[in-house]
């Protein structure tokens, strides 16, 4: 919420003024119960105090001048809050969480209808806590005839401003259909024991209307607003303070409603003094913490207690007290407590199938690494020389590894050699030889099993890494064989020896090595805990992509394309989102890697044009003349149908073809060149125009530059600025070679008004990036455009 908050955390203790106001409220309830202060007057007085309060901070939140806050930070990959922001390379790159807000260096009319909707909501609840302040405040003045239908009109008035503030809170989100169920079963659960406990609390005899009506609608909403508090206290805690005062407030009301239906004794009302009190300093505080602009955390998994265990502990506290009361439970009253039963044993139920899955989760993952770890390759003898390389085997090397407390392990992949065949024997025993020549004389080399290797060594882990790039060069050279030499890429992975474990030192030795075939080959790479995350990070990508398609969960948000000159939108680029149920937000670095590995890329770029397509022919019918840009990979531009699919999603959605924008990355173009340059000239053939992003202005960027059929060349911000020996801006040269060429000119990722600035003297006609306007989903866009009537043209 863009409003201004109050100085200081809104997380630390809480402020002098709530502990005096809630001090005094003790007081005037003890003062009321010993006599010394009228009861209604102790009442008032009391609940009037922390309304005032409350009413006083909300009604400041609610006035208060709009700010402009930076944009939200997002988490840094090992988890720690409040980490800077790694450099933006690109927008198309830009984390997810940054997608849902627009520069703040000016109001724009988005912001300007947020700071509108953040003072509505803070309006509500302040007027809510007010009506109910004011309800209790003018009973001491109002005759006994009409107290009830007082408190009747004050519980009616503020629990629909409750709501409706609530329901407008910031943050909320969409649930899916097991976590609906399972807050409805806890709403059940829970709303059944308050109105058991109601019922069975209430004298015994005839109900009046007014105490029956509030008992059951009490129940419910108490269930409600509790169950929503517990539920959001760890992801939104702003809103579950919100959530958890609205519930104390109504119930004090609810509670006075009850007292004066039955004429109960004056100072039976001073028991509705806590809550109320309670509920005003609640909603305040909740309403402070949201209005600091509190982003929402992860929810974490679903907990038994108090979800489970509180309505059987309402119900029999109050089936407890009924019994030592009364002696005896009428009929109804004897179901209704039965009834508390089935919503426990379906959230128990519920519970049972979570942690069932939870379980098979992880086995899966130890499945996975445990298959990662183990190669399918012969295995060599435990004991005595490996036969062919004459190297020690397995055995030896894990016993070396027992009790060792210093030095470090390299496991060697020879990468792209079949073991199995004649031609890999004679390169094995060469690579052996290699292998021997290289570590100390007190080092251990043995043969792991098929095309794999391990060096123990007594070095430091410095040195042990020195000793594995010396080994990845000496082993990568060409190798002798019938077809003539032959070279291979190594994988080298590396871990300390700790005197834990020999399997686990070997296991992480493993898994470093694993890395380095997934980054390549050629390289060695080291372990450590965040290696292994990474690692079981893949596994559940590789396991919940498949179907994520047919499933719904891929999105798009769209990042406008602006005009330097005026700074109106021209266009915008399409970037692929994976709103995974299970791993949250997947950027394209990390999906579509993993797509390409299991030969999804097909898939998932069917889905991108076809909804790109989609979209750019509703803004057109709507009267926006855009373009819209979809990246591409070569793998992408390699399948036979790539025109063809293009040009069905054109026809399919009525989309005239110089709308639309297929940019492909620079740096990926070289090694797929011929096919690039074939496709492209098939798209612009059709009238599609094409664009190369990330344009790196290098001597073999511009060699290339000639034989490619594009329209749009997109370069990056480490172009803009002034150049390190004092020349003129390289975006200055790029600018006028596009201008030369034919190409129009894309900065991308501009992040400050200097550079924007830079890019336009340059003579870039157009931009984005997160100065100019951030990616967002498409109703936020939208939204963004209203600003501009100049687009409906």
């Amino acid at each position: 919420m863009p409003v201004t908050q109050p100085s200081g955390d809104p997380r630390r203790r809480p402020p002098l003024p709530e502990i005096l106001v809630s001090l005094s409220g003790a007081l005037f309830v003890l003062a009321g119960a010993a006599g010394l202060v009228p009861a209604r007057s102790a009442l008032a007085l009391g609940v009037a105090a922390g309304c005032a309060l409350a009413g006083v901070r909300l009604a400041w939140l609610a006035g208060g001048p709009i700010s402009h806050p930076a944009p939200a930070v997002p988490p840094a990959p090992t988890g720690a809050p409040g980490s800077p922001p790694a450099p933006v390379r690109s927008a198309g790159r830009s984390p997810a969480a940054a997608e849902t807000a627009y520069p703040a260096d000016a109001p724009t009319g988005r912001r300007v209808r947020q700071a509108a909707l953040s003072r509505r909501v803070t309006a509500l609840l302040d007027t809510a806590v007010l009506v109910a302040g004011l309800t209790v405040a003018v009973l001491p003045l109002t005759d006994a005839v009409y107290r009830l239908p007082v408190t009747l009109g004050g519980l009616a008035v503020s629990a629909p401003l409750y709501a409706l503030a609530l329901l407008r809170l910031p943050g909320r989100s969409r649930l899916s259909a097991a976590e609906r169920l399972r807050r409805g079963v806890d709403v059940l659960g829970l709303g059944i024991s308050l109105f058991f406990a109601g019922v069975v609390l209430l004298p015994p005899g005839v109900v009046p209307p007014a105490a029956r009506v509030a008992t059951a609608g009490g129940a419910v909403g108490l269930a409600v607003l509790l169950v929503g508090a517990l539920t959001e206290r760890r992801r939104r805690p702003g809103a579950a303070r919100c959530l958890g005062g609205a519930a104390a407030t109504l119930a004090g009301l609810t509670l006075l409603v009850v007292l004066q239906a039955y004429d109960a004794p004056d100072r039976a009302a001073l028991a509705a003094v806590p809550p109320l009190l309670l509920g005003a300093l609640l909603t305040a505080v909740g309403a402070r913490r949201a209005a600091a602009g509190e982003r929402p955390g992860p929810a974490g998994p679903p907990a038994a207690w108090p979800g489970l265990t509180t309505p059987a502990g309402i119900a029999a506290l109050a089936a407890g007290h009924h019994l030592w009361t009364v002696g005896e439970f009428t009929a109804p009253a004897m179901a209704l407590g039965l009834a508390v039963i089935p919503p426990m044993v379906l959230r128990e139920m519920l519970a049972a199938a979570d942690q069932r899955r939870r379980a098979v989760r992880l086995a899966e993952h130890e499945a996975r690494l445990r298959a990662l770890i183990a190669d399918a390759r012969p295995v060599v003898p435990e004991h005595g020389a490996d036969p062919l390389s004459r190297l020690a085997g397995r055995r030896e090397l894990l016993g070396r590894l027992a009790g060792r407390a210093g030095g470090a392990l390299l496991v060697v992949d020879l990468l792209g050699l079949d073991d199995g065949s004649g031609v890999a024997r004679p390169v094995l025993v060469e690579a052996a030889r290699r292998l021997r020549a290289g570590p100390g004389p007190d080092d251990l080399v043995a043969r792991l099993g098929g095309t794999g290797f391990a060096v123990l060594t007594d070095v430091g882990p410095v040195l042990a890494y020195a000793l594995g790039t010396r080994l990845v060069a000496a082993l990568s050279g060409p190798y002798p064989s019938p077809g003539g030499p032959r070279r291979l890429r190594v994988g080298v992975g590396l871990a300390e020896t700790t005197g834990g474990d020999p399997e686990d030192v070997l296991r992480q030795a493993e898994l470093a090595r694993r890395r380095a075939v997934q980054l390549g080959g050629d390289r060695v790479e080291w372990y450590d805990a965040y290696l292994e995350e990474q690692l079981v990070r893949r596994l559940d990508l590789e396991r919940e992509l498949p179907g994520a398609v047919a499933r719904g969960e891929l999105d798009l948000v769209y990042q406008p394309v602006l005009a330097l000159s005026d700074r109106q939108p021209v266009g915008t680029e399409a970037l692929l989102r994976w709103r995974s149920p299970v791993l949250g937000t997947v950027l394209p670095d990390e999906l579509l890697p993993v797509a390409a590995d299991l030969d999804l890329l097909g898939e998932v770029g069917r889905w991108v044009l076809d909804r790109a397509c989609r979209q750019l022919a509703d803004w057109s019918d709507s009267g926006r003349k855009l373009w819209m840009a979809v990246n591409v990979t070569p793998g992408e531009l390699g399948a036979p149908d790539f025109v063809a699919r293009t040009v069905t999603a054109l026809a399919a959605y009525g989309v005239p073809p110089e709308r639309l924008v297929v940019e492909v990355a620079e740096p990926v173009v070289t090694a797929e060149l011929p096919t690039v340059v074939a496709r492209f000239a098939g798209l612009r053939s059709l009238g599609v125009r094409t664009a190369l992003d990330d344009f790196r202005a290098e001597h073999a960027s511009l060699a290339q530059l000639r034989r490619l059929p594009i329209d749009l060349l997109k370069v990056g911000p480490h172009l803009v600025g002034p150049a390190p020996d004092g020349q003129p801006p390289l975006i200055e040269v790029v600018a006028n070679l596009g201008d030369r060429l034919g190409l129009e000119v894309v900065v991308e990722g501009l992040e400050s008004d200097a550079q924007v600035a830079c890019a336009r003297r340059a003579g870039c006609r157009y931009g984005q990036g997160f100065a100019l306007a951030r990616p967002a989903p498409v109703e936020r866009v939208e939204a963004w455009f209203e600003e501009f009537p100049s687009t409906l043209r």
